[in-house]
């Protein structure tokens, strides 16, 4: 039997109204797993395939033909707007079937979640922090609600597979499953996946089954794309796209421009006019000050505001109104987004998306990317590049343009290799360790310290947690009262605990932007986001501090003046960058060819900087000297591996160099002193980098470095731990620096 009679009357009916005249591949791949095999299912195809009916075309015939007495299919959704973007299509696909679809988090209605208590049935689409809330709060209901769950949709998966979110999701379905009886077919959805094989393993943990990947034909990509690149100092930007009609060009300090204007601003405020557009940034502060922006431009144009604005600190009835007002095709609006609008949601006829600067992962920018070339029409990106110019007698590394060389990078890995980020699967998450405790004894009160043991390690995801280490964060947990030992040995939730775990914020393991108050001899300074170790030295009100403390449960830190101009600390890099982008990025730098997406400036900035990079040779040595005692080091690493390289330099090798003054721009370059020539430094770095390291080494005696969202309620040695063994790269580490003194001669 075809796999479009297989299908149910009324799937095929929808089938029939909505135009079809076949299935796609990814839906009749989907089919065959689903129907025809009792295994996981992991569906890797582009944005815009049909992925969601492949899964669900089948889960819901099946539900025709034996419908579930509970929930009978959990779909698990990383952003909120995806969610009621799916709402709406599932409804109108299992309305004839009155297969019921409900939906689940902090916006909806109480009075829809009590309906679904009372009668659980259909499919529930949540997120992964309402599903950790309904585990806490309706432990006992759990048997009722999913007795006869058969399926676990996971949509966007490769979003949950670079850090804790994605551990918390695999633990709740885990725990979900021991408590409802049940062992749900896992079916993972991603446009974007890098190493599939991996993340089938990973989808498949602890289930005794196994994961089947179908393999589709990827059509070759066509795409409109251009990349250009602003100084910030630039007096004015023009349009000069070859399929584009010169618009009018902005300067500043005319009636048209806000004072000081941003010219890549001014850039995307004339290419959005008449146009439905989403405009992504790489901050939530930003996204609110290009918003503001782009709206003063309005004003001073006397044209009506055509700017909306979507993050996830919004309330929910800002967020839906931009959700609607970007699917009604009459309307030409733009909304300037962070990641929010990135996944899934089909806005409809979306004209064009702009980038500010690069994303930091290819994954990222083909999600963007992938919110438009809907309806038949070719995806469409624009990059806008803004940079501070460099002065005029600037040397390397600051001539360097290094997000226009990321985007460039991004880019090409995807044309060249169709390369996508891997997973990060081998971290040691004591964080979400002690997140699934709290929430494991909050939710079943007092258990013996061997049944909490039992619960929790025995979630695959804690496959690398030792018992010794869970004795070591239970004792520290008790001492600090987050746990509460009871007169019978057994374990409650302490006074402490319960201030964590009574807080809204506690379903989610993502990290928050917390503030620190930065503070000299009672003076306050500022505040800063991450604060750097103690020793380090940051940047703020105009001068340069060292760092003598950091108070992390106040929030504090204490410095003192030191001197010098330039900023010594950039703060934690925003993005996991990837060593193999870096090495793109210096393959950009060392190749000849020319990019079609480059417009104007972009093009020429390229050309200069490959002409600097030829006659100083970084695209060739990873060490410039910069004159007198002043070098500059390119290793061309990711972000881990790069702060692997600080600490290496400055703890196994600072002496011997006689390194001073060590300042990074993460993770592209490092700015040093030291009293040895190039010869000796390679010799210096190769020796230390052929002994055993051990990783424990590269944490500095008084740093603390606090890195998920939990840490601060571990004990230090197994936030070292988890900082020096689950973070920082030291495979990568070794192999750069002994590349660096292969074939050269050893120093006289």
């Amino acid at each position: 039997m075809g796999i479009f009679d297989r299908y149910a009357p009324f799937v095929r009916e929808y089938i029939y109204r909505s135009g079809w005249e076949n299935l796609r591949a990814i839906q009749v791949a989907a089919a065959n797993a689903i129907f025809n095999t009792d295994e996981h299912v992991l569906l890797t195809a582009s944005t815009a395939s049909g992925k969601t009916e492949a899964a669900f075309f089948p889960i819901i015939t099946l539900f025709s033909e034996d419908p579930p007495s509970s929930v009978g299919c959990l779909y698990v959704g990383p952003l909120k707007a995806l969610i009621n973007d799916q709402f709406i299509r599932l409804n109108d696909l299992c309305a004839e079937a009155d297969i019921p679809v409900w939906h689940w988090h902090g916006d909806v209605a109480q009075t829809q979640k009590e309906r679904l208590m009372k009668r659980p049935s259909g499919i529930l689409q949540i997120t992964p922090e309402s599903l950790e809330a309904i585990l806490l709060h309706k432990h006992a209901a759990i048997p009722k609600l999913f007795g006869d769950l058969r399926f676990v949709v996971i949509d966007e998966v490769h979003s949950l597979l670079r850090g804790d979110r994605g551990g918390q999701t695999l633990c709740l379905i885990e725990r979900l499953s021991r408590l409802a009886g049940v062992n749900p077919r896992r079916i993972g959805l991603s446009a974007t996946m890098g190493d599939p094989e991996r993340t089938g393993e990973f989808l498949a943990l602890g289930t005794g089954r196994k994961t089947i990947i179908p393999k589709i034909e990827a059509k070759g990509a066509r795409w409109r794309l251009s990349m250009e690149h602003f100084y910030v100092k630039d007096i004015q930007a023009g349009a000069d796209r070859a399929d584009v009609d010169a618009l009018p060009v902005l300067e500043e300090k005319t009636d048209e421009a806000p004072a000081n204007a941003d010219p890549g601003i001014g850039y995307i405020f004339e290419h959005t006019r008449g146009k439905k557009c989403l405009l992504f940034v790489n901050s939530r502060e930003e996204c609110e000050t290009v918003t503001a922006t782009l709206r003063q431009y309005c004003e001073r144009n006397r044209e009506p505001d055509r700017f909306l604005i979507h993050h996830g600190n919004l309330s929910a009835s800002y967020r839906e109104t931009a959700e609607e007002v970007m699917k009604d095709d009459t309307q030409c609006m733009t909304t300037v987004t962070t990641a929010t609008l990135e996944l899934g949601i089909d806005i409809g006829r979306l004209e064009r998306a702009f980038q500010i600067d690069a994303p930091w992962t290819v994954s990222s920018f083909l999600q963007r990317m992938g919110r438009t070339g809907r309806r038949e029409q070719p995806p469409e990106m624009w990059f806008v590049m803004r940079e501070d110019e460099p002065e005029a007698r600037a040397m390397l590394p600051a001539t360097i343009p290094w997000k226009l060389l990321q985007g460039i990078a991004l880019v090409q890995l995807y044309l060249e290799e169709r390369w996508v980020e891997p997973p990060r699967l081998d971290r040691l998450p004591f964080s979400l360790l002690y997140h699934q405790t709290m929430s494991t004894l909050a939710s079943c009160g007092e258990l013996s310290p061997r049944a909490l043991a039992e619960r929790v390690l025995a979630l695959h995801y804690f496959h690398r947690i030792s018992q010794e280490d869970y004795k070591v964060l239970l004792r520290h947990l008790v001492k600090t009262d987050h746990i509460q030992q009871t007169e019978r040995g057994g374990l409650i939730v302490g006074l402490a605990g319960e201030r964590v775990v009574n807080s809204y914020r506690f379903y989610g393991v993502f990290q928050e932007n917390e503030e620190y108050t930065v503070r000299c001899e009672g003076q306050e300074l500022g505040t800063i986001v991450m604060p750097p170790p103690v020793g380090e030295k940051l940047a703020i009100a105009g001068h340069v501090w060292v760092v003598l403390d950091v108070d992390p449960k106040r929030h504090l830190v204490y410095c003192e003046q030191v001197k010098g101009a330039i900023p010594a600390y950039f703060g934690q890099c925003p993005g996991d960058l990837h060593t193999k982008i870096l090495q793109r990025m210096r393959q950009v730098l060392r190749e000849q060819r020319g990019y079609s997406y480059l417009m104007k400036n972009a093009a020429a900035r390229l050309e200069n900087a490959r002409f600097t990079a030829g006659h100083s040779g970084a695209g060739e040595r990873p060490l410039i000297h910069l004159g007198g005692n002043m070098w500059c080091l390119l290793p061309w690493v990711g972000t881990y591996a790069f702060l692997a390289l600080e600490r290496f330099l400055k703890i196994k090798c600072g002496d011997r160099l006689g390194l001073r003054n060590l300042d990074s721009a993460r993770p592209y370059y490092m700015q040093f002193t030291m009293k040895v020539d190039e010869a000796s430094f390679f010799q210096i770095t190769a020796g230390e980098a052929r002994k055993p390291i051990d990783p424990m080494e590269l944490v500095y005696p008084k740093e603390l470095p606090l890195f998920d969202k939990y840490d601060e309620f571990l004990p230090a040695e197994l936030v070292k731990r988890g900082f020096a063994l689950g973070v920082l790269d030291l495979e990568t580490l070794r192999e750069t620096v002994l590349s660096w003194s292969a074939g050269r001669p050893e120093p006289s």
